[in-house]
């Protein structure tokens, strides 16, 4: 592994000289560097752990592996220690026991988890790290427990919630990297609800959360029978391959005698392969029975799931309709009847009043007509009568008989003037009215 393609400042030996060095006793002293080498070397054990798809870190491991120039880093004890005390690694032992003590009766010998007051011994006495002592990285572990569901629910038994642990390990054999990689993301599974483990025969066997459930429920009698029956068709399902192979087997071999001249042979070989045939066929019998009850069973699930959801249905109608009666519905319907019919009452009368006031508008109206010609001024009635005649000119002639005649030929501009032009004394004459005087002359 090239640490250079994990960080660019491996190559530089003035930084690595830094890096390498040990961490001072007191972190007073220079915090920026202290702070620097720690988040430095942090960093590089989780990239290193990731590229290696490894959950375990160890002191000694760390030590072979950030080797350079025949030098190890000093300050990795400091680094794993300071790691510990912020909950980002612990001991296999303290990760194990604190999701489920019921895993250790099946993890011992397979995950090394030692008694559990060896371990709070060791963790009370002395701040050295044992250089041998696997340390569990908890966020790589979450990581590897998030592949190892993808897995599952992408694969051909996503569909059973029951898998025994050898399933399981052929499942994941391309994400985890061994066993204990695999328990470990079991582990953090459990401690996130999504997966039980419990012991049928001897055998370890997984039950994982399924789709619209927040958490898995404990192995149940059906779950165990539901394991049994899946179990039991697989295992029929290869004899029966087995013996489809056998009587293909024998087929051959008959045909073979027959060439070598070996009649009666041949015909034994084809005895032998009508008989594996027959117990083929009861196999597969069987094998359809087992596929018909498990179909039985996932049916009789799916009713059980409508059944819940019919009752959870009829609960939320029972509150929903707790207070409601059909004594009160009708009581309901009563008053807002009576409050219709009082609305109507007020419609009605308020209707009235409108009618009244546009009635005694019509009186004022009529009043005011009378008083406006009560009160028109007598001048009016002294005014002269308007002419019904034609109006004359004051010299006896109408008024229209004293503009001249319209041209009949074609005359000039200046004969239409002449011809139109009225001497000022005429027109100041026909435009000024008579005085009173003058009239009363004459």
């Amino acid at each position: 592994m090239s640490l250079a393609t994990l960080t660019p400042e491996w190559d530089d030996d003035e930084r690595m000289e830094f890096m390498f060095s040990a961490f001072k006793e007191n972190r007073d002293v220079n915090t920026t560097d202290w702070d620097s080498k720690m988040a430095f070397w942090t960093a590089l054990v989780l990239k290193s752990c990731r590229q290696r798809g490894s959950v375990y870190v160890s002191l000694q491991e760390l030590n072979m592996i950030f080797r350079r120039k025949e030098k190890s880093p000093l300050g990795l004890p400091t680094v794993l220690q300071s790691l510990a005390r912020c909950g980002k690694i612990q001991k296999e032992s303290e990760f194990a026991a604190s999701v489920d003590c019921g895993w250790l009766s099946w993890g011992v010998g397979l995950l090394l988890v030692k008694p559990l007051k060896w371990t709070f011994s060791s963790l009370l006495g002395g701040s050295r790290v044992p250089p041998e002592e696997p340390f569990v990285v908890i966020e790589l572990v979450k990581e590897k427990a998030a592949e190892v569901l993808g897995a599952y629910r992408s694969s051909d038994l996503g569909g059973s919630s029951v898998l025994s642990f050898a399933e399981l390990s052929s499942v994941c054999s391309g994400v985890c990297a061994d066993e204990s990689t695999l328990c470990m993301a079991l582990l953090q599974l459990q401690r996130d609800k999504q997966v039980t483990v419990s012991l049928h025969d001897g055998e370890k066997v997984v039950k994982f959360c399924q789709h619209g459930q927040d958490r898995v429920s404990p192995v149940s009698d059906v779950d165990v029978g539901i394991y049994q029956l899946q179990r039991s068709e697989k295992l029929l399902g290869e004899r029966v391959e087995r013996l489809e192979l056998e009587a293909h087997k024998c087929k051959e071999e008959a045909k073979m005698l027959l060439r070598e001249g070996k009649k009666s042979q041949a015909l034994r070989c084809l005895r032998g392969r009508k008989r594996v045939e027959k117990r083929a066929e009861n196999l597969l019998a069987k094998v359809e029975s087992i596929r018909e009850i498990l179909d039985r069973i996932a049916q009789s699930q799916t009713d059980k799931m409508v059944i819940q959801a019919y009752q959870a249905g009829v609960s939320a109608l029972k509150l929903s309709l707790k207070d409601v009666t059909v004594e009160r519905a009708e009581n309901l319907v009563d008053q807002i009847q009576e409050l219709c019919d009082a609305q109507d009452d007020v419609n009605q009368t308020l209707s009235r009043g409108v009618a009244g006031a546009e009635g005694d508008m019509d009186e004022l109206e009529e009043e005011l007509k009378l008083l406006l010609d009560e009160t028109k001024p007598d001048s009016i009635s002294l005014l002269p009568e308007v002419p019904s005649g034609a109006v004359k000119h004051p010299g006896g002639t109408g008024l229209l008989d004293s503009l001249p005649d319209a041209p009949h030929g074609p005359i000039g501009i200046c004969e239409q003037l002449k011809q139109l032009s009225v001497t000022d004394a005429d027109w100041q004459q026909k435009k000024t009215p008579t005085k009173p005087a003058e009239m009363a002359h004459r």
